[in-house]
């Protein structure tokens, strides 16, 4: 499963992926993983029990780039139950929507092979979205 967290900048949410984090961790049969460009300023929300992982060392700039981040984090851990992601545009370093369906689409089949659950935010206008972003909304 794909799910994806809209909305304009400051609407909150990250506040709302974190405490779909914490809700995870509690209840998960195995590992979960919290995939942001900036860790430090949620480290201290998210419980300690989470994999958190900062994007910033690893000069990501898209989404190719990004999904064989994740398949590379999924192959070091057979048990990923969950995987989290905070901000994808600012991790790929563009809000350019070229790309995006595919990525989503790959993240679906991964998903689905895996049997990982994926909640992605992005920082887009609800009422703008295109309609394969609202529907996984």
């Amino acid at each position: 499963m794909v799910k994806l967290l809209i909305g304009k900048k400051g609407t909150g949410k990250t506040k709302a992926l974190i405490e779909q984090v914490n809700a995870a961790s509690s209840v998960a049969k195995g590992n979960v993983v919290f995939i942001s460009n900036n860790t430090s300023s949620s480290m201290f929300d998210i419980s300690r029990n989470v994999r958190m992982t900062d994007t910033t060392d690893f000069d990501i700039v898209n989404y190719s780039e990004f999904e064989g981040f994740i398949c590379g984090i999924i192959s070091g851990n057979y048990d990923i139950t969950n995987i989290f992601v905070d901000g994808l545009f600012k991790i790929v370093k563009s809000d350019d929507l070229d790309g995006l369906e595919n990525f989503l689409a790959r993240l679906e089949k991964i998903s689905a092979k895996f049997d990982i659950s994926f909640v992605l935010s992005l920082s887009i206008d609800a009422d703008a979205a295109p309609d394969y972003v609202k529907n996984l909304a």
